[in-house]
């Protein structure tokens, strides 16, 4: 059982105020918003739906497990390993380079809270957020499934905030789409928990071709 101290410091690593620049990446959602994919809350709740189902819940939350395992049992080999194998999962250089950037900058925000074993991260190649955001879990004492709901909160969040600025959505629509979607997560999670290695992977064909599309997309509210 979660402590009220680690909860605590689960709901400061899940912040949009936390300063790793999340907020200026949309993961594709911008240029599907521009070639016309999303128009509406429906479409949105549909996209991101398919991204939890087909990605999160089949790539990176499972991945996560075994980085938290990895940090758990100081087994730094494996969480090499399943850093660069989530890095291999980014079907595009703008969701490589997202991943990577928040990685190093959560790396350097560990650094300066005296978490040595971020160090070496600031500036690795293949770091990724989820190996950073697990080691944080470990050193806050963070159980292995309260990390997993944390991580797929926040990554709903800054989605669900996207499409307010992007399609537009209202605030109340946008709450209503975040509780609708958050009613998925605890479903994923017990999910991912029990996926083996040998079953990890999935793909989301239109988020790769929304990506790679905002990578040249002319005017733009978030980084590529």
């Amino acid at each position: 059982m979660i402590t009220d101290l680690a909860l605590l410091r689960l709901m400061q690593l899940v912040s949009p105020g936390l300063p790793i620049g999340m907020y200026s990446y949309s993961q594709g959602f911008e240029g599907a918003v521009e070639d016309g994919l999303i128009k509406n809350d429906a479409d949105a709740e549909e996209w991101l739906s398919g991204l939890l189902e087909n990605g999160l819940a089949r790539i990176d939350l499972p991945i996560l497990v075994r980085l938290h395992a990895a940090w758990q049992s100081q087994d730094i080999d494996d969480v090499h390993r399943w850093s660069r194998t989530l890095t291999a999962y980014r079907e595009t250089a703008e969701l490589r380079s997202e991943d990577r950037q928040t990685g190093q900058a959560l790396a350097r925000l560990l650094t300066d809270l005296n978490i040595d074993e971020a160090r070496d991260w600031r500036r690795r190649p293949d770091a990724t957020l989820a190996a950073l955001f697990a080691l944080t879990a470990v050193q806050w004492q963070i159980p292995m499934r309260d990390t997993l709901l944390g991580y797929v909160w926040s990554w709903l969040e800054n989605q669900v905030l996207c499409a307010v600025k992007l399609v537009p959505l209202g605030q109340v629509a946008g709450q209503r789409l975040l509780g609708d979607l958050a009613r998925m997560l605890p479903d994923l999670v017990d999910r991912a928990l029990l996926i083996a290695d040998d079953d990890i992977g999935g793909s989301a064909f239109g988020l790769a071709l929304a990506s790679s599309r905002h990578e040249m997309q002319y005017s733009r509210l978030f980084r590529s």
